[in-house]
């Protein structure tokens, strides 16, 4: 049973693996700038990110390697201690209720609100900046709500409240964290934009993790699940700005 669970756990990690190839291998300094193509219209842009994203698996390189295979190792790693992982969050019986306050704000309707927000902010002050983080945020969120829909249609993991176990292709929504997903392609985008001004940059990080944790604590997703989610959600917001 248990290396049942590590081979899933391994099979459930390539997507990230392949992933790193569009995102981690494409810059090598640690603070990456934008490749202008503002050429594109927004509907084009959705189309080259996800024809990237979908392709990436057959442009891995020895260096995405080197990103992704300890991320697979510890996506594995994490599927194979999720139930221990969650029965110790059971033993904080006030932690639920709480969590469902924080990840309100990981839905898409408050990710769509707050990217609209940054774009009407900007359009009403003619700031450009503004404008265009509102729309590259609303892109990511667009690109993180198929890539996350789509493996949740195809590993339909049970939810922790259903079993503990967590078992795959049972029925369910669990695997990845659509919540934590949004919040992080949402948040790395603004800190990006925002990246010299330490409130702003931190803030929204902080709030992606805060939002992420969230739904690990208030029994909605496994560990796992937020974790694997977060990394998507990440790699998307990055890779939107790179190309903006």
């Amino acid at each position: 049973m248990r290396y049942s669970i590590w081979l899933k756990g391994w099979c459930l990690a390539l997507f990230i693996v392949a992933f790193a190839g569009i995102n981690f291998g494409q810059s090598p300094t640690p603070s990456p700038s934008p490749t202008p193509h503002r050429d594109l219209s927004f509907a084009k842009r959705l189309i080259r990110d996800q024809k990237a994203i979908w392709t990436s698996p057959f442009h891995i390189d020895r260096d995405d390697l080197k990103v992704g295979v300890p991320i697979a190792i510890a996506t594995g790693a994490l599927i194979a201690t999720d139930r221990h992982t969650t029965d110790a969050i059971d033993r904080f019986g006030t932690l639920p209720a709480a969590s469902r306050d924080v990840s309100r704000f990981g839905t898409g309707y408050s990710t769509a609100g707050i990217a609209g927000a940054f774009y009407i902010a900007g359009w009403a002050s003619h700031n450009e900046h503004a404008r265009r983080t509102g729309e590259l945020a609303a892109e990511a969120m667009i690109d993180t709500l198929v890539v996350t829909d789509v493996l949740k249609v195809t590993f339909r993991r049970q939810r922790p409240f259903v079993s503990d176990r967590g078992l795959f292709f049972k029925g369910g929504s669990s695997f990845p964290s659509g919540h934590a997903s949004n919040a992080w392609a949402t948040a790395t985008v603004i800190a990006y934009q925002y990246k010299n001004h330490p409130l702003i940059k931190y803030g929204a990080f902080a709030a992606a993790a805060l939002i992420s944790m969230s739904r690990f604590s208030g029994r909605n997703h496994f560990l796992s699940d937020v974790v694997v989610g977060s990394a998507i959600g990440f790699g998307i917001g990055r890779y939107v700005y790179m190309h903006q």
